[in-house]
């Protein structure tokens, strides 16, 4: 039958829908788990409910409690037979991130919603971290308005406040649970799984303080057609670069700014952990570093940097955040610390350090300049690199242009000397 003139035109749906991954326990939230995957399957995708109940099973999953156990190599009995929420609750972990890749592999999802309180949250969030960057992936959460960072680790995880708790269908919680559902289908019709990392990828970490030399350096690598990928180095950004290494082809990473290192040692509020910047070193992946922001330790309010820090020069970037000087003694642990993880590196790493400041506020601009300290850490850090890691230091400011053309240079060559990816 013809279509009628001005009639909208007809959707046609694929040939197969896209699979959503709808984690949420039935022993207590069987009615939301009934309503979520009737408002799934009307916005057009096919549900695969993981139900990592503990205390009954109600059946009608596609992955049932059973299935969650045996992935972690238990039976239910000899989970509920732990005894222990919190012991109960690791199991589950276990076995719902094996059973959910299990499941991808045959049948791949496009896209995970979870509802749940503080345990499902847990359940939920570990189980999205195990999956890949640009996957939809989101928890409607009781915990949603307070503290996410657990949940939501590094990945690209949104979480919905469920505003009540979850406990049954109301006016609130059906335009809640509806609208995260609405919004994980649009997602997921729409990702694409295969597209083809076509381009060399470059990851790059900086601070505001030394965006003007990042910018050209990024400028330059994407014009020789690589995807550069900025991360800002105040706490999340680094860790965030590390778990990329670790789960893509990345070409060359430049660690420009190792600030989140510096406060690790010095006690500052960017502190990333001893294992800041090892990951790209250890698998082998071409590395460039570089002392971006070194001239300062992140501290918080002015009164507690001088308590924290005394006697040091402090600039008070805003309320909340004040930069403190290091001295040479400081930059000489950093120092240390970067060639102990060098030593470690399964490929080829290039050191570049300026000779007349590491940031906006080391400099006549800024607020704690002090000329005396990049020469005599540009010796040592010379003297303490390895014998076959080059070392440059370039008679510029870190913001100058020729000490961004160096790094550009550094790039090149690392890229240049990879090996050549057979189509």
């Amino acid at each position: 039958m013809a279509q009628a003139e001005g009639a909208p035109a007809p959707v046609i749906a694929p040939a197969i829908s896209p699979a959503v991954l709808l984690v949420i326990t039935q022993d207590t939230k069987e009615e939301e788990a009934r309503f979520t995957r009737a408002a799934l399957e009307a916005a057009g995708v096919r549900v695969v409910h993981l139900d990592p109940s503990v205390r009954r099973t109600i059946g009608g999953a596609e992955i049932a409690p059973e299935e969650v156990a045996a992935a972690a190599g238990m039976t239910i009995e000899e989970v509920r037979a732990l005894g222990h929420e919190g012991k109960c609750q690791s199991a589950m972990i276990r076995g719902a991130i094996a059973a959910a890749h299990a499941w991808d592999a045959k049948d791949p999802i496009s896209g995970i919603l979870a509802i749940g309180g503080s345990m499902g949250s847990a359940l939920a969030g570990a189980l999205m971290q195990s999956f890949p960057y640009g996957l939809p992936k989101m928890i409607v959460s009781t915990m949603a308005s307070g503290f996410t960072k657990p949940y939501m680790g590094v990945k690209d995880i949104a979480m919905m406040n469920a505003v009540t708790d979850i406990s049954g269908i109301n006016t609130i919680s059906r335009d809640v649970f509806r609208n995260a559902a609405h919004a994980v289908a649009g997602m997921a019709r729409g990702y694409d799984r295969d597209r083809p990392a076509d381009r060399p990828l470059v990851l790059i970490t900086t601070l505001g303080t030394t965006e003007a030399s990042v910018r050209r350096i990024r400028q330059a690598l994407e014009g020789d057609g690589c995807e550069v990928m900025v991360f800002h180095s105040s706490g999340a950004g680094g860790p965030t670069l590390d778990a990329l290494v670790e789960s893509k082809d990345v070409a060359l990473v430049l660690d420009l700014s190792p600030t989140e290192i510096l406060d690790h040692l010095m006690g500052g509020l960017a502190d990333a952990g001893p294992d800041r910047g090892r990951p790209a070193l250890l698998r082998g992946v071409p590395t460039v570093l570089a002392p971006g922001n070194a001239d300062f330790i992140i501290a918080g309010p002015i009164a507690v940097a001088r308590e924290q820090f005394p006697g040091r020069r402090y600039h008070e970037h805003n309320p909340q955040l004040t930069a403190v000087r290091t001295t040479l003694d400081d930059l000489k642990r950093l120092a240390d610390h970067l060639a102990e993880n060098v030593r470690s590196a399964a490929g080829p790493v290039r050191v570049v350090t300026p000779l007349h400041g590491f940031s906006n506020h080391d400099s006549p601009a800024g607020h704690i300049m002090d000329r005396s300290v990049p020469p005599p850490f540009a010796e040592y850090l010379r003297s303490v690199m390895p014998a076959h890691v080059p070392v440059t230091a370039v008679d510029a400011h870190f913001n100058d242009e020729a000490f961004s053309d160096t790094v550009v240079a550094a790039a090149r060559e690392l890229l240049a000397a990879r090996p050549a990816v057979a189509a």
